[in-house]
Formats: C-alpha cells, structure tokens, sequence
C-alpha cells in the first residue's frame, strides 16, 4: 500500500444494519473494503474495465483455463510458458515457410 504520507482521510457513514453485519465479519478489512469500492467505481465512471469484471465477460472455457494456470507454482509457470513459447515459435516458422513457398500476399495466393 502506498505511504501514509499519500493518503486522505475521509468519513464514512453507513446504515446501522449494514454496520450490524460488518460488526460480525472483524476479519474483514473494511477501510481496504472502502478503498476498493471507491476504485471500482471510478474505473467503471473512467469507462475502465476491472479484472474480475473483465474475467466475468469471458468464454467459460477461457476463464477455466486462467484459473488452472493462475493456480501453477512458480516453476510449473516457468514450464507452461517456455512450453507456449516454443509452439508459438514452431507455429509462426511453419507459417513463414507457407507464406513464401506458395507467395501468398495481403491480397491472396499470387
């Protein structure tokens, strides 16, 4: 979090039934619960889209496939990307040699 030095204070009120119900949850940090709503909000009224939001708005199948690879260590991060970096690599070399073997331009195959 930022220094102390960089930060406002402001005042919040809330309905005591909404206060009744964050009493019973003091695990919660409710200042950065604040801080978070407060940023989300102004994303949403600066037309900027957040993770979670954003996630939401994906294929299931995508989504399920970023929460497996969200879930590797470190080390098995290291192996899928080097993994996907090495297809992609194969991928556009076979493309290229396509492309110029059968001289296919912008247009179509000359």
């Amino acid at each position: 979090m930022a220094h102390k030095a960089n930060k406002r204070n402001i005042t919040l009120s809330v309905p005591l039934e909404l206060y009744e119900q964050m009493k019973q949850h003091p695990e919660i940090k409710w200042s950065e619960a604040a801080r978070e709503g407060i940023a989300e909000q102004l994303m949403e009224v600066g037309g900027i889209v957040n993770g979670k939001v954003l996630l939401g708005m994906l294929p299931e199948e995508t989504r399920k496939g970023i929460e497996e690879i969200s879930r590797l260590s470190k080390e098995s991060w290291k192996k899928y990307y080097e993994g996907v970096k090495e297809s992609e690599a194969k991928r556009l070399k076979l493309l290229t040699q396509a492309l110029s073997s059968k001289k296919i331009t912008a247009r179509g195959i000359a």
